[in-house]
């Protein structure tokens, strides 16, 4: 083991390829040396041959007298010498590598070769020819970006929101790589030069608790849970600017704190607190409420009536579903007609239906049971039954009273109408109930009637 530490120290701090070849010496010269020695003993042996062949020849007798025990003397000196020499050069060889182990205390030598042993020859020949190749290059390489995040209170707790992306920088490296049989090793730097400076990534992370509750962001349509004041600064004792009614809706502008928020009311901005606001996110119905809420909000005596009114098939269906004095289901069987004519004329189809409830009673009149026709149209004061027009069906009559309505009463001259027409605006006054009074009936309070009747089927919808 000594030996082999030495031999471990003495190859340290040198090329493997340097100790495979000095490796490679020392195995020639051991070859050669065993050569040689044997070459030696085959001359021995033939000079002893050589020699005592000439001493039979020069005196046989002499040979005979030498004793056989002398003899055997001279062959026991001789494989010992041989045996001797052998183990000599095996402790030699391998006890520094510990392939082989021996045993010299006993009388027979006996050598035992790992079955694990190292094949020095086959190590040397596979490394011998090991190049090692260095090369300096300059190439461009990228600079990594960084990543800065900052809060938000306009976000919503924990979301991300990127609004600079990152972009890596660039730089000149020069650098010394080494390689083994084509393989990259290792590499050294020796200097780098900056030529693009990197950009870095900004992510915001929301801190706002509202925000995330509601499921909403600055910008978005919130909704009011009941009934509040918009103030004017963020203080419930500041100045109101408008009463809101609950389920309108507002725009939300900004978030100067968890408890108030700024925001758009039909253009009119305010504070409002944020534990009156929901959105449609958490709440499923309320933005259906906020559509009935607004039609509602419209509703007054003054409205145009060539407008439409803004409700759906659905809706109609449900104004006009068991009404209480609609006796023989007149209006609730035609809810579809007067949505139809609504869409089709851009008549206000409530405002028809109301004026058909006004002049027939509910569908209970005579003119209505007799003729289908629910507005006592054609009717003169002085013969109303007999002057009156006679339809084929309740639809019929709707339709035409909506294009006569259409065409004479609610819409200014030359205004685009059904089918490429245009108003005539005969007995034009106005769009509103008490301008069309003055020329479709002599009862003064003739708008005032329709409307009621018209407040009363806009609400079933509430």
């Amino acid at each position: 083991m000594k030996e082999n530490n030495n031999f471990q120290n003495q190859i340290s701090g040198r090329k493997l390829t340097d100790v495979f070849k000095e490796l490679e010496q020392a195995r020639s010269v051991y070859e050669e040396e065993n050569r040689i020695m044997l070459e030696n003993r085959k001359k021995h042996k033939v000079n002893f041959r050589r020699s005592k062949v000439k001493t039979l020849k020069s005196s046989k007798r002499r040979a005979i007298s030498i004793s056989g025990s002398v003899l055997i003397f001279l062959i026991l000196v001789s494989i010992g010498l041989v045996v001797f020499s052998n183990q000599i050069m095996a402790k030699d060889s391998l006890a520094s590598s510990d392939l082989v182990s021996y045993d010299d205390s006993s009388e027979d030598v006996a050598v035992e070769i790992n079955r694990h042993r190292l094949n020095a020859h086959n190590i040397i020949v596979s490394n011998a020819s090991l190049e090692t190749v260095k090369e300096q290059v300059t190439e461009e390489r990228d600079i990594p970006f960084e990543t800065v995040y900052q809060n938000c209170s306009y976000l919503p707790k924990d979301e991300k929101n990127t609004i600079q992306a990152g972009e890596v920088g660039k730089k000149n490296v020069t650098v010394v790589k080494t390689y083994e049989n084509g393989q990259f090793i290792s590499e050294n730097i020796l200097s780098e030069e900056k030529t693009k400076d990197y950009l870095p990534e900004i992510i915001t992370v929301g801190t706002s608790e509202f925000l995330a509750k509601i499921k909403a962001h600055i910008g978005d349509t919130l909704y009011l849970t009941k009934d509040s004041n918009l103030q004017k600064e963020a203080s419930d004792t500041s100045e109101e600017v408008a009463e809101l009614e609950q389920y309108i809706d507002v725009t939300l502008l900004e978030l100067p704190s968890e408890d108030w928020c700024k925001v758009s009311y039909d253009s009119v901005e305010g504070y409002l607190p944020t534990n009156v606001l929901t959105s449609s996110a958490v709440n499923s119905t309320i933005k259906e409420k906020n559509r009935i809420k607004r039609i509602l909000d419209k509703i007054n005596i003054e409205m145009e009536l060539n407008k439409p009114s803004g409700l759906t098939l659905k809706d109609y269906q449900k104004i006009f579903k068991d009404l209480p004095n609609d006796t023989y289901n007149i209006f609730e069987d035609n809810a579809e007609v007067f949505y139809n004519v609504e869409k089709q004329y851009n008549i206000n189809g409530i405002f028809l239906a109301s004026l058909g409830i006004h002049e027939s009673n509910w569908g209970t009149s005579q003119i209505a049971q007799d003729k289908k026709n629910l507005f006592g149209y054609g009717s003169y004061d002085s013969t109303p039954y007999e002057s009156s027009y006679e339809f084929t069906s309740y639809s019929e009559g709707i339709d035409l009273v909506a294009r006569v309505l259409t065409k004479y009463y609610i819409n200014p001259p030359g205004t685009k109408i059904y089918n490429n027409e245009v108003a005539v605006a005969t007995y034009y006054n106005g769009s509103t109930l008490e301008a069309v009074n003055q020329r479709y009936a002599s009862d003064e309070d003739w708008h005032t009637k329709v409307f009621n009747y018209m407040e009363f089927l806009y609400n079933r919808l509430d």
